[in-house]
């Protein structure tokens, strides 16, 4: 072991002078103020489950009365609105000190901004409940294999990459940007679900199976559509420097009411529109519109 004491001095000291080039500032984040918590943020997700999903997400609320219960559901809130303005402030705080160059360790009006967005957000809970049922019902009349909405609660990842999309959602409108996306990436790292906070779902939206979706920032999708395994709605080539798109224009595919999309299908562009019931074959190539109820095999490769 001594004989590499040496390497490991030269090593470290090789990197902290990296760590020092000014050039590469924004590859690490030392001695300053605090970024979010991927752990933090993942605990929020917890927490909002258990306020949606109460005793099949969270602790064990089976033996409560209802007045111990009313009582747990305001506490749970106020501790989901303390945990998720700390994450959302941390955010908020990061980019103002890049935006401006400096390395405050507070900020009252991100802290302003961040008490604004999560109060905002926490009004939304009651209606996320209602628009997740929906949801979980439409993954139950999907498929045969499921014994009931609590089988899909426990195990299926579609309806956990969805409920969490759903969150990340309500969020990001709110003003939210960075604990969105944190919130979608550990569900995809759970799930193999990677669905952008930014995408635009209707209601009844099932994914089953799932492992390999990828939902693009700017797709658009209507109501009680379904989508299987390794199905992507993503963007066509973009371009670099100048003519990068802008964030938010639109580069990927607009799915409309009760389309089915079967495995490994590829639908990419922002002009391209999956029409109203149409039904697009495992493993197709899609890059061109599809009219309502046309049924696309899984050999075909549909370009400009």
């Amino acid at each position: 072991m001594s004989s590499d004491v040496p390497r490991v001095i030269e090593v470290a000291d090789q990197l902290l002078e990296a760590y020092l080039d000014p050039t590469a500032a924004e590859m690490q984040h030392i001695g300053s103020y605090e970024l979010p918590s991927d752990a933090q943020v993942e605990h929020v997700i917890d927490m909002c489950r258990a306020l949606l999903f109460p005793g099949y997400a969270g602790p064990d609320v089976a033996r409560l009365e209802k007045s111990q219960l009313r009582d747990l559901v305001q506490l749970r809130v106020d501790e989901l609105r303390v945990a998720l303005h700390r994450q959302v402030y941390r955010a908020l705080h990061h980019k103002r000190q890049q935006m401006l160059g400096r390395n405050e360790l507070e900020c009252a009006d991100c802290t302003r901004k961040a008490q604004d967005i999560t109060e905002r957000f926490i009004t939304h809970l009651p209606e996320l409940r209602a628009l997740v049922r929906i949801d979980l019902r439409a993954a139950y009349e999907s498929d045969p294999a499921a014994t009931g909405i609590d089988e899909i609660l426990l195990t299926y990842p579609g309806a956990y990459a969805v409920t969490v999309y759903r969150i990340a959602h309500a969020l990001l409108r709110e003003g939210s940007v960075i604990i969105p996306r944190m919130m979608t990436e550990l569900a995809h790292r759970r799930t193999g679900i990677d669905i952008h906070p930014g995408a635009e779902i209707g209601k009844a939206l099932f994914i089953d199976h799932g492992t390999g979706v990828v939902i693009g920032e700017t797709t658009r999708i209507g109501d009680r559509v379904r989508i299987y395994q390794g199905v992507t709605l993503g963007a066509l080539t973009v371009p670099q420097g100048e003519a990068r798109p802008t964030p938010g224009s639109r580069r990927h595919p607009t799915i409309e009411d009760d389309a089915v999309i079967y495995a490994n299908a590829t639908i990419l562009g922002g002009e391209t529109v999956i029409g109203k019931g149409a039904v697009i074959g495992g493993n197709a190539f899609i890059t061109s519109s599809v009219a309502a109820g046309t049924r696309i095999s899984g050999s075909s490769r549909t370009l400009k």
